[in-house]
């Protein structure tokens, strides 16, 4: 969730961008605006024209993600084998909208879903691929370390002990616990011992691009860092299933205790979304199916 703070968060609809354009960048004033569907939680985004996007954070805590994108992602889509968001100008705030905001190139494609992807297992491969070579890119010194700013995606699990703790407390009579307490248990008993890589911070369905049914963008970088690769590699188990995830993982060649990492952040997203009884019964219902694919794998891992 975002950082609270005095600022009301305003209305953003397509009126608001309209003004904020003609305002700060005239010379787009006379471009068409439509909202984008779905959604997301951290921002409003909007097509501009037929070559642009425009983005507005939804509340103060995000509002941080707007330098560190433009400053940091003209250096890495170079070194990607895949497009990424390209900042065309930021936006500064005003007396309708009190933060930062951006517009970027135009990328093509759908957010990924279930009939949008023609062939999981060679999707698996090339986002793992993507990932790899994010990975592989030399960090700056001046790069971000995982903090509030990115909700410490790429940091230290401990962060979320006690909030993972509370939830299995919750969810104790309703799922077998004692498992899950031995996936967080193993989740914790390891750090990232090698230099830190950057991390995108939120691989989910929606920052993945897809057209013609392959992965062909990956956006939203708001979450990103430089760190632990673990917080990453969470969409094994909400994206992929068999022969993709297994895909997935080899493509990486991380080690274990990685992976270990990556199950307890699978695993603390998952809880508080289902301990919570999100109002969202989708997403709840989601949230259990990996819970059931976390615990059942640790237990296959048992009794070998």
């Amino acid at each position: 969730m975002p950082n609270n703070d005095n600022t009301a968060a305003p209305r953003i609809d397509a009126a608001l961008v309209r003004r904020l354009i003609a305002a700060q960048f005239p010379q787009w004033s006379d471009l068409p605006i439509k909202m984008v569907e779905p959604g997301g939680w951290d921002n409003r985004t909007f097509r501009l024209g037929d070559t642009m996007t425009v983005r507005l954070p939804s509340a103060a805590g995000y509002a941080a993600q707007v330098a560190k994108e433009h400053r940091w992602l003209p250096l890495l889509a170079p070194q990607l084998p895949l497009p990424i968001p390209r900042p065309l100008a930021q936006g500064a705030p005003d007396a309708d909208y009190p933060w930062p905001w951006s517009i970027y190139r135009w990328l093509d494609g759908e957010p990924a879903s279930d009939f949008r992807i023609g062939d999981f297992v060679g999707f698996a491969r090339a986002l793992a691929g993507f990932l790899a070579a994010l990975y592989r890119i030399d960090v700056d010194p001046d790069a971000p370390p995982p903090g509030a700013h990115n909700f410490h995606r790429g940091g230290d699990l401990n962060v979320y002990d006690r909030e993972t703790r509370a939830a299995l407390v919750t969810m104790k009579g309703r799922m077998d616990t004692i498992v899950a307490e031995e996936i967080w248990t193993d989740a914790l008993a390891s750090i990232w011992q090698r230099a830190p890589v950057w991390v995108h911070g939120d691989v989910s369905w929606g920052n993945l691009l897809v057209e013609h049914g392959k992965l062909c963008a990956v956006i939203d970088f708001g979450s990103s860092a430089v760190g632990d690769p673990a917080s990453d590699l969470v969409i094994a188990w909400t994206l992929f299933s068999g022969e993709s995830r297994e895909t997935f993982r080899n493509t990486l060649s991380l080690d274990d205790d990685t992976w270990a990492r990556a199950r307890g952040w699978a695993l603390w997203k998952a809880l508080i979304v289902v301990a919570g009884q999100d109002k969202n019964q989708r997403e709840v219902e989601k949230s259990r199916q990996v819970i059931d694919t976390l615990l059942d794998e640790h237990r296959a891992t048992r009794s070998i």
